[in-house]
């Protein structure tokens, strides 16, 4: 392919055209320049999306609406983050779109994440290298993980999961760095909470755990379900409490 402002083989000499260069490529017209782009960062973009929803057709839907939305507004694109960065924020903001989306219809039964992989995905082709097929151990921190409310999930699955830096995490979810480090805390905690029994070897916490609050010195033996004395309410488990 011919990417302008380069060597008479149109592409810097080691060889590997810049993320920048296909993006501006395919603004100029270049049929195959996005789909480079894409396949380059394709596999971390699906593990985003499958872990953050947990389901792979939901996944793979909201993977293939992020593209989209990527493909069309990829002349808008200012320079202003790193275009690996700016396709992550794409893609997670469709994965909180869906989940907003499900909570806002709860007669809609919730996926199990295990769709038979032959039924194929929306992205179509080769599904990318992803996490194998759940075991037992998968699907608990799975079910827990979304439990968590969204914002926190997100961060958890950026920094936790995929292992990036705290300040790349904020520029994706267009946040502070010290908001990603709540989020992750608060996160950790409720898994902590959730999933303690791992450790143990013991049952598992019951439904809602994570969300009793202790008694405090000021309150002791505080009667379950009575209010404070400011009659305020916790926040919702899907609402961002950072």
């Amino acid at each position: 392919m011919e990417v302008r402002g380069r060597d008479a083989a149109g592409v810097p000499p080691d060889g590997v055209v810049s993320d920048i260069d296909l993006l501006r490529a395919h603004a100029d017209g270049d049929r195959d320049a996005f789909a480079t782009l894409f396949l380059r960062h394709r596999d971390r973009l699906w593990a985003v999306a499958l872990r953050t929803l947990g389901d792979r057709e939901e996944a793979a839907d909201a993977l293939q609406d992020a593209m989209l939305s990527a493909h069309r507004a990829a002349a808008r694109f200012r320079g202003d983050a790193a275009v690996t960065t700016w396709l992550h924020r794409i893609v997670v903001n469709a994965c909180l779109d869906r989940i907003r989306r499900r909570q806002a219809h709860p007669t809609v039964p919730l996926p199990d994440g295990t769709h038979d992989s032959e039924a194929g995905g929306g992205t179509g082709g080769t599904e990318p290298t992803a996490p194998v097929r759940d075991h037992d151990t998968a699907m608990v921190v799975r079910e827990a993980l979304a439990t968590l409310p969204t914002e926190q999930r997100a961060a958890l699955v950026l920094v936790d999961v995929q292992g990036y830096p705290v300040a790349e995490v904020a520029r994706i979810l267009g946040v502070a760095e010290g908001t990603v480090k709540s989020r992750c805390a608060r996160g950790r905690a409720r898994l902590a909470l959730l999933l303690g029994h791992l450790r143990t070897g013991s049952e598992p916490a019951p439904a809602g755990a994570a969300e009793v609050p202790r008694v405090t010195r000021g309150n002791p033996g505080a009667p379950h379900g009575v209010r404070s004395r400011s009659g305020s309410h916790r926040p919702d488990a899907n609402q961002e409490d950072s």
